[in-house]
């Protein structure tokens, strides 16, 4: 069974598909559970670009284009001009990289900010655009389901013929 939008669905057994590895048993949805946050400093609630560059693993150039772009909320200044970030800032980060991972174009994700930004009256269109991008994603993890069983025939076929006695030709 494959667990893909918090509800269990059958997935069709075949003579060639693999056995699957075994998951962890902790009733907990992988597709629902927060991802963990990166480790941060205690009681410190405001980051330089180059540590927020070391968290996040993102450039200091892709930083300062989500800002320019709209993606990144207001970043405040220290007293000299730099960039301060807050834990508010890296969990948003967070988030876009997931975004980012659903190969949501960057203009709804520019979009999304713009409707957060907005205020509460936006709820209903950022809730369709998340439900847009969710049957996306949706949709390429079965694709790759499809992809993954073309390959693992494959892979199988091979192994099969290394094993396979040997033919003679006349």
């Amino acid at each position: 069974m494959t667990v893909i939008d918090g509800t269990s669905r059958s997935t069709p057994a075949t003579a060639t598909s693999r056995p699957r590895q075994p998951q962890p048993s902790s009733g907990v949805n992988a597709c629902s559970a927060l991802p963990k946050p990166h480790p941060r400093p205690a009681g410190k609630d405001s980051y330089t670009i180059s540590e927020v560059v070391a968290f996040t693993g993102l450039s200091a150039h892709t930083l300062r284009w989500y800002e320019r772009i709209g993606l990144m909320p207001h970043v405040d200044r220290s007293h000299t001009g730099q960039r301060r970030f807050s834990d508010r800032d890296l969990d948003w980060l967070v988030f876009v990289g997931k975004l980012r991972l659903t190969g949501m174009p960057v203009a709804d994700m520019v979009r999304y900010a713009e409707l957060l930004r907005e205020g509460e009256s936006t709820f209903e269109a950022r809730q369709e655009l998340l439900e847009s991008t969710r049957r996306d994603v949706i949709t390429r993890i079965a694709e790759l389901h499809d992809t993954l069983a073309v390959l693992d025939h494959k892979i199988e076929f091979y192994a099969g013929a290394r094993t396979a006695p040997e033919r003679h030709s006349a």
